[in-house]
Parts: structure tokens; sequence; C-alpha cells
């Protein structure tokens, strides 16, 4: 049975010298293409040793000799399987399965069974053992780091900076960051809050500067019964009608206003933000300007608006064509949606003189359309006032050759 395994054993490295050799030959190979002078080993070309068999060579070599060149052969051959790459050999038989808790046990007791190597030199307390280390002269750059560096900030800020105190100054150095230019002993010394009041540093507390006081807006002054009446009789006074922030306005003045601005002639703008319209008057109002042929800027912000409203009063602005501006933010729904916001989209690419639109969009593919057509509008308007300055120079410029 010994027999068997010694030769099993011995055709095992025959096998994996055999490999490794094949391994070798490719390579020397490959490396022969490439290089531009023949490799040899021990005189002669290596194509010389390709019809040497290997196996021949091997058959001659005794044990103990086959034993030394399977320790020579590489150990990271990815063609050997794990078990063969260990060149490590033991003799020992197995004295049975392992048995972790065992081990370690064993392996503590024989580390506290092992005596300390004794030291050439005994330790004695207080006594500095070889070279002491003395640090190295800090670089030039670094003591000229002390120089001071004159900064010219200006008039007003040097002003500020000399009537500002030792807290302004550490706030400042807070907000602009300079805290990270610190070194350790400095942002120890910080912390510890050293030379610094009670209530000041780190443990302070941030005050917060005082709100300024603006005062309101005054209210909106405009008469509603006066201003009604001048839309009903076309008056040329009144080109701008601002309605904003009035309270309590009954819907028979909108119902009034609206069917007058039918047959206005000389308003322009229309301003109605936050009076509280619904709907009902929305239709009303799309219905006036599909009529209103003068009226320029619309503005219905901050009302009671739902999206289909909104389509309604953007789709009666194709009716004329006048109203440069329209505005309608901030109604009832805050999401139009996508089917809403696709219609108001193509309803404002039909419109050829809409240049401002006051609407929140939530998708871009909608923004970008009515951007790019507002863009477009506006591009056109420039282009045919350019034309018409200056067919109006050459005009006034013309004079008859022959008189």
């Amino acid at each position: 049975m010994a027999e068997t395994i010694e030769e099993t054993y011995e055709h095992e490295v025959r096998r994996k010298i055999v490999r490794t050799v094949k391994i070798q030959e490719t390579s020397s190979n490959t490396t022969k293409t490439t290089m531009t002078t023949p490799a040899k080993l021990y005189g002669k070309d290596l194509s010389a040793y390709e019809e040497i068999d290997v196996e021949d060579l091997l058959a001659k070599l005794s044990p103990e000799e086959i034993n030394i060149l399977a320790k020579e052969v590489d150990p990271d051959d990815s063609f050997l399987p794990p078990s063969q790459r260990c060149s490590y050999d033991c003799d020992k038989e197995s004295t049975g399965p392992l048995n972790r808790k065992q081990l370690i046990e064993h392996i503590n007791k024989q580390a506290i069974e092992t005596p300390d190597v004794p030291e050439a030199k005994p330790y004695v307390a207080g006594v500095v053992r070889g070279k002491k280390w003395i640090p190295p002269d800090p670089p030039k750059k670094e003591q000229d780091v002390d120089e001071q560096i004159t900064i010219d900030l200006g008039e007003e800020y040097e002003s500020a900076l000399e009537d500002a105190s030792q807290e302004e100054i550490i706030d400042l150095a807070a907000i602009l960051g300079f805290h990270s230019m610190m070194n350790q002993d400095q942002y120890h010394a910080s912390l510890l809050n050293k030379g610094q009041p009670v209530g000041v540093g780190w443990d302070g507390i941030t005050k917060a500067s005082k709100q300024k006081i603006y005062p309101q807006d005054p209210p909106n002054d405009t008469d509603p019964d006066d201003t009604l009446k001048q839309v009903k009789e076309d008056s040329s006074k009144l080109i701008d009608l601002n309605w904003n922030n009035i309270k309590n306005i009954s819907e028979e003045k909108f119902d009034s206003l609206f069917d007058a601005l039918a047959n206005n002639s000389h308003l322009e703008i229309l301003s109605l933000t936050n009076v509280g319209l619904t709907d009902k008057q929305a239709y009303k109002l799309a219905d006036a300007l599909e009529k209103n042929n003068t009226l320029k800027v619309v503005n219905v912000e901050t009302n009671f608006i739902s999206p289909s409203g909104i389509v309604r009063l953007v789709k009666s602005l194709l009716k004329t064509k006048t109203v440069e501006e329209f505005r309608a933010t901030n109604q009832r729904s805050q999401v139009l949606g996508n089917k809403i916001e696709m219609e108001i989209t193509s309803l404002v690419e039909q419109n050829p003189t809409l240049l401002r639109l006051g609407l929140h969009l939530e998708f871009n593919d909608a923004r970008h359309r009515i951007a790019a057509h507002l863009q477009r509008n506006i591009d056109t308007i420039r282009k045919d006032l350019a034309l018409r300055l200056q067919f109006r120079f050459f005009n006034h410029r013309k004079t008859p050759l022959i008189k």
C-alpha cells in the first residue's frame, strides 16, 4: 500500500512538472517571436529543445531529484490545482479531524510556557537607549510666514473694520470660513474660550439682527363705480384699469365691466388680481376678450379660476390677437396637469402676438415650447420694427437727383 502511494505521488509530481515545462515553452516561443534576437538556453536556441520528450527526461530522474524539481515549480501556475501549488510537504500522519478549540488551547499553552528571549541589555527605568531624535530645522518658507502682508481693502472696508468690535470680527471670520485657517493651538484655544468673555465664542448664542419694519402698501383707492362708468362711456382718459386687491366686488359689477369691455376702444391694461374671480366671471371675460381690439395686458392672478377656465381665457386671445401679455398664476388649482398644459401650449403656439405669459407650468416640454414660441414672436416684432425704421429713414433722405 505504501508503494502505491509513493507511485501515485511521483506520478502527480511528474504531471505537474510536465505542465509547467509546457507553459514555459509556450511563453518562451511567444517571447521569441517578439524579440529582436533569439533566446538561448545553455548556449542553444529554444527551438533545439522542441523535439525533446519531457517524459523521457523525467523517467531518468530519481524520486529525490523529482522532489527537488517539484519545489522549484512556479506556485502561481493557474493550470495547477491549489492543492499542488504549495511546496510544503508534511510527512506526519493525520491524528484525526480538526478540533479548533483544542488547537487554540494548545497554541495558548505553548505561548505561555515558552520563555522570553533575554535582552542583551537589562531595562533600567529613566535611561534613554539609542540616539535621541532631534527634529530637523523648519524650511525657510515656513519661517517667512510670520511676515506681515499688507492688503489694500479700500477706504470703505477699512473704516468698517476699524470700528468693528472683536465679537463682530469673530462672527465675520466664521461667516467667511476663516476658521478653517486656524492651527491646532488656535482651534483648541477657541474651544476653551481663552481670553473671551462669557457668552462669546463657540459657547455663545448667535444673535440675529433686528428685522426691518417696512410700511405696508397702501390700499387700492380706485373707485370701482367711477372706473366702471368710464369704461361704459369709452373714455379716452382711462387706459389702465386697476382693481387689484379690492374686496367685495359684486358679480353685477363684474358682469357690467365685461359687457362694457366688448365695446371699449381705449382701455389697454386690465388688472384684476386678488378680486375673487371664479369660472363664471372668467368665461364672461373670455367672451369680452374675443370682441375687444385694444387690450394689450390682462392680469387675473391670485383668483379662483380652474384649469379649464384658464384654457378658455388663453383660447379667447386667438380671436382678436391683440393681447401681448397674459398672467394667470396662483389660482385655485396649483397644478394644471399634463393634458391642460399641452392644450395651453398648442394654443400659445397658434398666437403670433403674445409676448409674455405668466403661468406656472410643471412639465419641461410645455415650458420649452412656449418659451421658444414667445421668443420667435419677439424676434418677429423686432424685425418688423427695424424694417419700418429703415424704410422711414430712406424715405426721409430721398431727394431727386435732377431738379
